[in-house]
């Protein structure tokens, strides 16, 4: 656990930043992995249906992803307030920052819900053909169901994270994961047999199951008074305002950055069902193999904000550059296993031997894609931590949007590379923003630190 009395970075050895940084990282990795799993499994289960059922499922996670990951921006703030204000010696503050969190989230979940109703004529507004549009718009509708209730259990990981209690919430993905698969198979090769909509009902389900257990521990834990879980609001509504100021640019981030992700998707999709079921082969599995990293980013923006808070220049760079070299080493370490088991990974999503055609080769090119992407994700994190969002988010939307995006559609349409043109475009932006925020990171490594 890490905690506000982690010892200044000039005082700690690089063999104990590491284990601090691991010890925060590895239950968060269970609990992201966790989200991940529960992808796999509906893409897996939607696969076994056949190609029709996993492009549906496909075309439809995308725009729901864009949606959640901007709400999972907004959320963001509660991390970094909650690890400044434990590392300044306030725990009484977080339990605070969380409320004012569940209230952001509750709000901006039902709003992005209401706006994913309308699935189908969203996808056919973006290309999709109309038998693809109509299948993923009522997978996209289930998805609407549950975005309050992942919102919700965002803010509250984060807030656990914060404070360095990041165990129950991977204990709560374990569980959700059971639940999941149960609910997916009673509802998609059960007496309804709902197909991929099935799918994504289930999980809709699970989440709210995942937002009342995770506040429930938050209301019962021991040191909930500690943290001022149940402590007046009055005085401290101005960290609305903090988290505001936090919350959107972070938001803008995520969305140039997913939304990155999204159009090659959408791409993808332009190419027929069989390019779409193999794209989402591949970035279903990046994605898994990702939840390493997003572990790694939270703890290096926990530990980075634990510094801020103690005012602790030396602790932010090694906090920032120690993660980025765990998250390194660990996806170059992964190379190997992805390039030698690429086909039976394509094997476990799907018997179409011309998806699996397809995905083999991308995987391949995937296992390049996570460390560029490692090395993004754990630096942006840094730069988080230390509240350093808008220098990111231009980053961001420089290498995605003016780099990525263009690269994708002419690598992938006009010189018909396909699902791997799309996928050496996203490695391009990748590699680009890793490199601007290494620069970045060297530049605030080297400022006076200060609170947010």
């Amino acid at each position: 656990m890490i905690l506000a009395s982690d010892a200044s970075g000039a005082e700690l050895s690089l063999r104990e930043h590491i284990a601090r940084t691991l010890r925060l990282a590895g239950p968060v990795m269970g609990s992201r992995a966790g989200l991940l799993v529960m992808t796999a499994v509906d893409t897996i289960m939607c696969g076994r249906l056949g190609a029709e059922a996993l492009a549906f499922y496909g075309i439809a996670l995308a725009p729901h992803l864009v949606f959640m990951l901007v709400g999972i921006g907004l959320m963001m703030g509660v991390v970094v307030l909650s690890a400044q204000a434990d590392g300044a010696g306030r725990p009484q503050e977080c339990g605070r920052i969380w409320r004012l969190g569940l209230l952001d989230a509750g709000a901006f979940g039902a709003l992005f819900g209401l706006a994913l109703l309308p699935g189908e004529a969203i996808l056919v507004a973006l290309g999709q053909d109309p038998a693809i549009a109509g299948g993923g718009g009522r997978t996209l509708v289930m998805f609407a169901l549950g975005m309050p209730a992942i919102l919700m259990f965002t803010a509250t990981t984060l807030f656990l994270e914060g404070i360095g209690r990041s165990t129950p919430g991977m204990v709560v993905m374990a569980l959700a994961n059971v639940l999941n698969f149960g609910l997916n198979y009673v509802l998609m090769f059960g007496p309804w047999t709902l197909g991929a909509p099935g799918a994504s009902l289930a999980t809709s389900i699970t989440r709210w199951f995942m937002f009342a257990a995770l506040a429930g521990y938050v209301l019962l834990m021991p040191m909930r008074e500690r943290y001022g879980i149940g402590a007046p609001m009055a005085g401290y509504w101005h960290l609305e305002g903090k988290l505001v100021r936090l919350g959107w640019p972070m938001a803008a981030s995520f969305c140039l950055e997913h939304g990155a992700f999204f159009a090659a998707a959408t791409f993808a999709g332009w190419l027929g069902a069989v390019p779409l079921a193999a794209y989402q082969t591949v970035l279903n599995t990046i994605a898994l193999v990702y939840m390493l990293a997003i572990g790694i980013a939270t703890a290096t923006a926990v530990r980075v904000g634990n510094a801020v808070g103690r005012r602790d220049r030396p602790g932010l760079a090694r906090a920032g550059w120690v993660g980025l070299g765990i998250g390194v080493v660990i996806m170059v370490a992964l190379m190997p296993i992805l390039y030698g088991s690429s086909g039976a990974i394509a094997a476990i999503y799907t018997a179409d031997p011309a998806v699996r055609a397809i995905a083999v080769p991308g995987l391949v090119l995937g296992a390049w894609i996570l460390v560029a992407d490692a090395s993004q994700g754990i630096l942006t994190g840094a730069l988080r931590g230390a509240a350093d969002i808008w220098a990111a988010m231009g980053i961001q939307a420089v290498c995605f949007w003016g780099l990525s995006i263009p690269l994708c559609y002419v690598l992938g349409h006009v010189m018909g590379h396909g699902v791997l043109g799309l996928l050496w475009g996203l490695f391009a932006g990748l590699a680009a923003a890793a490199l601007l925020l290494v620069w970045r990171f060297e530049v605030l490594s080297r400022r006076e630190v200060r609170p947010f």
